[in-house]
């Protein structure tokens, strides 16, 4: 049984705030696998365009990657934000055993983070006492600023699944859209696939933008070389094994 005042153990439930870092969760999710997709099918794209002159082959081995891409980049956001989760309510039954068990230690840890933001003398002791006839906001306190944790939804997993695998599938298939129209014409497929990613690249720097800090242009420009600098890279690796004998 709890201590009189200190909250029994968790269910797994996260405070209220936690809908403030879902959002960055999701935000972080979708530039993660949207990024990823474009990125990806783009180097595949212009690395066998380099290498073949073969459409079809570009499309089976550009559709093969984004199935088998969305899959695992869906696994392992869900795996890894289950991960978090367990993290996060593992650390706070800890922090409530210690609570019970080791008040003065505890409220040594409290005190240094009020210090830290500034306080001293009698309103650091009012500030004390204020947290201290507040488990709830004690344990978040020490969660948030001692550990550094952010809570996780139960939900969590599956969403961030959701959004990094279904983000990847849209970034896989942007390069690859011109590749159903343009025939034979490799060069052509190839430039349209470039400026395609290059515009869906400046748009998601563009949304980083506008729902976080920063300007615009410069994070639209910023996600643009950095995709095509990968994109690139694969051109290169297929041009010079594709010119390697016996490759």
């Amino acid at each position: 049984m709890a201590a009189k005042g200190i909250p029994g153990p968790v269910s797994g439930h996260p405070p209220a705030n936690s809908e403030l870092h879902a959002r960055a969760g999701l935000l972080s999710d979708f530039i993660l696998g949207s990024e990823d997709g474009i990125v990806n099918v783009l180097g595949i794209i212009l690395g066998l365009s380099a290498a073949t002159s073969n459409v079809r082959l570009i499309i089976i081995a550009t559709v093969a990657a984004l199935a088998a891409e969305s899959i695992a980049m869906g696994a392992v956001a869900y795996t890894s934000t289950r991960s978090r989760r367990r993290l996060y309510i593992a650390e706070t039954q800890r922090e409530l055993r210690e609570m019970r068990e080791l008040p003065d230690a505890e409220r040594a840890e409290v005190r240094a983070i009020l210090v830290n933001w500034g306080y001293q003398g009698a309103q650091l002791e009012e500030m004390l006492r204020h947290i201290e006839s507040n488990p709830k906001a004690m344990l978040e306190l020490m969660m948030a600023f001692e550990l550094k944790l952010a809570p996780v939804e139960e939900s969590g997993p599956r969403w961030s699944a959701f959004v990094v695998g279904s983000a990847t599938v849209v970034g896989h298939g942007i390069p690859l859209v011109p590749f159903f129209f343009i025939g034979h014409d490799i060069l052509l497929g190839a430039t349209l696939s470039i400026i395609l990613s290059a515009i869906a690249l400046f748009g998601i720097g563009w949304y980083e933008a506008k729902i976080t800090i920063g300007a615009w242009w410069a994070n639209g420009m910023q996600m643009v070389v950095i995709g095509l600098a990968g994109g690139f890279a694969g051109y290169l690796i297929g041009h010079f094994l594709g010119s390697a004998p016996g490759i």
